[in-house]
Order: structure tokens, then sequence, then C-alpha cells
């Protein structure tokens, strides 16, 4: 339930998020054309208002004329840039970095406002800054930290990271802090999600060293599981029968989906500390189907490596 929550929100172009932008993009029109409707009855004088009210209502009313505009235009650029139907991590940034831009426009346009002349609009806004610069350390450091993600992407909404020892899928990363999906935690070995969500100050990032899962064979990264055998095993009958269930996996549930990948798996042995020698498998995977991956492979390779005790012989009792 959280996931599909989560999942909803950051995808910008499903039926839900297309409807509620129509809905902000008509109601912004509309309130641009009800601000210049007083606006023109005002300056007309289709009305009668008192002499010191008339340029306090004419500046309030382009005010908000010029702040809807600016709404109406971002909800049009955050509808263009859904469009073009890049990854899901990219059109994320894009819209968190239109919205900020429209925000600083609104935000200037509310000082116009409330200030006579930009003199007085900036000094004040100066000594706000230097005050709040001393007391909101932190979360300015984040908001660079932000900046930092946006610019640098060191990651996405998306993928999968390890940052401070935490790990999980980002799903979403707002100005101050990134939320993830935790996975394995304090109760879990494997790379299942935890159910628990994970929120650190974006400040992290400046800090400490990001290990991102999207590397240069995404979407895959290499995973490994080994077995257990006799030294008077044929290895060459192990390594075949493990390369083959890893193969045949791959080929029934991911080849289908990403046709110009030819990942091939491979089988190494080594030593083990309790005497017994270890045949392991290395094979490409999902971030998110390592646990799954492993387990269907064992499933079908270790039935052929049992049906043939004269090939391969697994620990039992001190024998070796």
């Amino acid at each position: 339930m959280i996931v599909d929550k989560v999942k909803s929100k950051v995808n910008l172009n499903t039926p839900e998020a297309n409807a509620k932008r129509r809905y902000w993009l008509t109601f912004y029109l509309i309130a641009a054309v009800v601000f210049l409707a007083i606006y023109l009855l005002v300056s007309f004088k289709i009305f009668e208002i008192p002499r010191d009210y008339l340029p306090v209502i004419l500046k309030a009313s382009i005010t908000f004329l010029i702040i809807a505009v600016f709404l109406f235009i971002g909800k049009l650029v955050e509808r263009y840039i859904v469009s073009r139907n890049q990854s899901v991590g990219h059109n994320y940034n894009l819209v968190r970095i239109s919205h900020l831009v429209i925000n600083l426009l609104v935000f200037v346009m509310l000082l116009s406002f409330l200030f006579q002349n930009w003199y007085t609009a900036a000094v004040s806004f100066g000594l706000l800054s230097l005050i709040l610069g001393f007391a909101l350390q932190t979360p300015i450091s984040s908001f660079i930290g932000w900046l930092y993600i946006i610019f640098r992407t060191p990651y996405r909404v998306g993928e999968r990271i390890e940052l401070n020892g935490f790990k999980g899928d980002v799903i979403e990363i707002n100005y101050l802090d990134t939320t993830l999906l935790e996975l394995s935690g304090n109760y879990l070995t494997n790379d299942r999600m935890s159910g628990r969500v994970i929120r650190f100050p974006n400040s992290m990032v400046l800090k400490s060293e990001v290990l991102n899962y999207s590397g240069p064979q995404a979407p895959f990264i290499w995973n490994e599981t080994a077995v257990q055998i006799a030294y008077t095993s044929d290895l060459n009958f192990v390594a075949e029968v493990l390369c083959q269930a890893a193969r045949q996996d791959f080929e029934e549930n991911y080849l289908n989906v990403y046709t110009a990948v030819n990942l091939e798996p491979a089988v190494y042995f080594r030593t083990n500390a309790y005497a017994w020698m270890e045949a392991v498998v290395s094979y490409p995977v999902l971030p998110s189907e390592t646990t799954p991956r492993r387990t269907r492979i064992l499933t079908a390779a270790l039935p052929i490596l049992n049906a043939s005790p004269d090939k391969v012989k697994f620990p039992d009792g001190v024998a070796r």
C-alpha cells in the first residue's frame, strides 16, 4: 500500500496527476481573468471606490494577476516536461526546478506588493537573510545539498542507493530532505523492502559517499550465489549446471524486456573456512530482484546437482 502510494506520487504522468494538473490550469486561468477584470473595472472607474483605496486595489489586482499568470505558466511547463516521456527521475528533477523558479517569482511579486520601492525591499530582504542565515544553517546546507543532487545527480528518484549506512530506493527528493524505502534494515538479511521509510537531510550527500546501483551496466548489477561442494566433485559439471540455471532464468524473466542486453553468467571456485569448496555463480540482476533471482537459480540448479551424486557431493558430516 505504501509503495503504490509513493510511486503514484512520484510518477507525474498518471491519469490522476494529469487530471489534477488540468484542474489547476483551469483554476489559475480563471483567477487571472478575474483579477484582470477587477483591474479594468477599477481603472475605468465603472464602480465608485474611495480614492484612498484605489491605488491599493489596482496594485493588488495587477500583482495577483501576474502571480496567477506565473502559476499558470508553471503548470504548462510541468505538463510539457511530463509529456517528453523521459525517465521518472529526470522528469521529477525538472519539475522540482520549475516549481522553485515559479515560487521565487511569486515571492518577488509579493515583495513588490508589500513594499513601496525595491530599495526598501532589498534592504529588508538582506537583513532577513542575514538573521535567518545564522538561525537556519542546517536547512540552508540541506537546500545547497538539494542543488547538488539536482545538478550533479548522484541519484534520482527511482534509483537504489546506499548512503551513510542507509540503503533503499529513492522515492522523493524534497528541497531539504530525501526519502528512501528501506531495504534489509535491522530485521532482514536479504534485499527485500523492510516496510520502513528513511528520511535524511540533503546536506548528508555533501559529507558522505553515495553508492548508486545504477552503474554503467544499468539497469543491472552483478550478484553472486555460493554453493558448498566437496573437493572430489566434478567441477566442470557443477559450473555448467549453475551457468545454465542462471542463463535460463535470465532468458525467461529479462530477455523479452532487455533484448539488447547480453550479460553472460560465470562460475568460479574458492575454498571455504569450514574445509568445503564453494562453487560461486556470478550473474546480472536487477537491484530489486537480488533475492528472487537467487532463489530461482538455486531452485533450478539444486535438483539437477542432487540427481547426480556420483558427480556432486554436498556437506555431510566431516567428509570432504
